[in-house]
């Protein structure tokens, strides 16, 4: 179950994941608007990509500074949530989408079981 807490900031709501290293990432209304307007078929899984951020199976390096969740999902497929880490205080989610394959090769961290 995905730990989160509700704000308002700039009467936007925000919805707020904990990264494996502890950040708090943002999700906010406009950004899961671009999200969805860009994806549409990403509308159904706001709740998977909080928890893609809190409880990832591996955690990809990505451009810029940026950090990739990665979570199974079924038949192959795997959402990825691309995210920044600001500070220890801050980060947001940039984006998300679905794909075939996981770039293992770009594995920083993998969930231990």
């Amino acid at each position: 179950m995905c730990i989160r807490s509700v704000l308002w900031f700039w009467k936007l709501q925000v919805d707020v994941a904990f990264s494996v290293n502890n950040v708090p990432i943002r999700l906010t209304d406009e950004r899961w608007g671009h999200i969805v307007g860009n994806k549409p078929y990403m509308s159904s899984y706001y709740e998977k990509v909080l928890e893609a951020v809190e409880n990832p199976t591996w955690i990809l390096r990505g451009y810029a500074g940026a950090l990739v969740a990665v979570l199974p999902l079924a038949r192959s497929n795997y959402l990825h949530v691309v995210y920044r880490e600001i500070s220890q205080d801050d980060g947001f989610i940039v984006t998300a989408f679905i794909a075939r394959k996981v770039n293992r090769s770009m594995i920083v961290w993998p969930r231990r079981s």
